[in-house]
């Protein structure tokens, strides 16, 4: 019998970055409403019925040499704030997830990626824009590894974790 709650895929980070993002996540995010993890969601809303294929093409697509993003600035999020991502294998990670999953893609899910980790949200924007300042006052770019893809499935708030797919790992040369 298929599940036909929605499915989440995200970009999985290296483990001390990830502690980071969530540290920041814990620190500032209305606790009431902090369900989740920090996360970089590549697709919001993929149909449950169809968890076989989406984790075929995760599969298909982690397939790859790890890669590192870079973490570029703050976003002001109108209520809320992210830290921006950038990363040209991340683009094309995503164009390629995009078009082997183009049926299933809802109009959010259409639009152009635009990475970020959420560490503040559903706060006043006077609020938002203080933490914001406060946080590119001493912001200096840096890179994070980039460790595979997550599968999730969205529960109405929290998301159940329903699997990981790691990039492969590289050949030694030499």
């Amino acid at each position: 019998m298929s599940d036909a709650r929605a499915l989440i895929v995200t970009l999985l980070l290296e483990e001390q970055a990830q502690a980071r993002f969530d540290r920041l996540r814990a620190e500032h995010f209305p606790r009431e409403r902090n369900h989740l993890a920090a996360h970089v969601t590549l697709f919001h809303a993929l149909p449950g019925e169809e968890r076989p294929a989406v984790e075929a093409a995760l599969d298909r697509a982690a397939d790859r040499p790890p890669f590192d993003v870079a973490v570029t600035g703050l976003q002001l999020l109108g209520r809320g704030v992210a830290y921006r991502l950038a990363s040209a294998e991340l683009a094309a990670l995503h164009a390629g997830l995009a078009a082997e999953l183009g049926p299933w893609l809802t109009p959010q899910d259409r639009q152009r990626l635009s990475p970020h980790v959420t560490v503040q949200n559903k706060v006043e924007p006077a609020v938002a824009r203080g933490l914001r300042d406060r946080l590119a006052a001493s912001f200096v770019p840096y890179d994070v590894p980039a460790r595979g893809l997550g599968l999730w499935r969205y529960l109405g708030g929290p998301w159940e974790p329903l699997g990981e797919h790691p990039f492969a790992a590289q050949a030694l040369v030499g």
